[in-house]
């Protein structure tokens, strides 16, 4: 198993599997809103983008079928680990 990141880190077009979230870095009405977008532990992401200008805010992720952007304070708060893509033969 790769070793985990955060979000903020993990490479564009990369998935990963949420492994822990320190819900004590983000405030509560925050957290209750990613919780409704899908953002718990053991859920699949792809990080698609993430802003210009050397500030990297907000980022994109894919979440299900559904493209979420989240802060990036709120993607240091949340540990990933990458997972391998596996094409078919």
């Amino acid at each position: 198993m790769p070793p985990s990141t955060t979000l903020d880190l993990l490479s564009l077009k990369q998935s990963a599997e949420v492994v822990a979230i320190d819900w004590t870095a983000i405030s509560e009405n925050e957290g209750r809103r990613l919780r409704a977008l899908g953002i718990e532990e053991g859920v699949s992401v792809e990080k698609l983008y993430k802003g210009m200008f050397g500030v990297n805010d907000p980022i994109a992720l894919k979440v299900g079928r559904m493209m979420i952007a989240v802060r990036r304070s709120h993607a240091r708060a949340i540990s990933v680990c990458p997972v391998a893509v596996t094409t078919p033969v």
